[in-house]
């Protein structure tokens, strides 16, 4: 069952892909300038050691997001059967 969560909580190194942006126009607008779009793949590359930006891989760009901006991009990403 898919699982969804902020991008900040995503693990590095962990494919998801993005479901939601709960953001107003002017973010999803500067998101969508860098790629991040509801229904891309996106890859967490590094997190915040203390809030700070989030470097993510979204097909062959790679781009840091803030803290806030990317606690508010939410990604689903699938639980491993075991």
């Amino acid at each position: 069952m898919p699982k969804r969560v902020p991008l900040t909580e995503l693990v590095a190194g962990k494919p998801a892909t993005i479901v939601e942006i709960q953001a107003g126009q002017g973010l999803i607008r500067r998101l969508e300038a860098l790629g991040v779009r509801i229904g891309q793949k996106v890859e967490k590359v590094s997190g915040p050691f203390i809030r700070g930006p989030v470097t993510v891989r979204v097909g062959n760009i790679r781009a840091a997001i803030g803290f806030g901006a990317a606690s508010k991009v939410i990604v689903e990403i699938e639980e491993q059967e075991s």
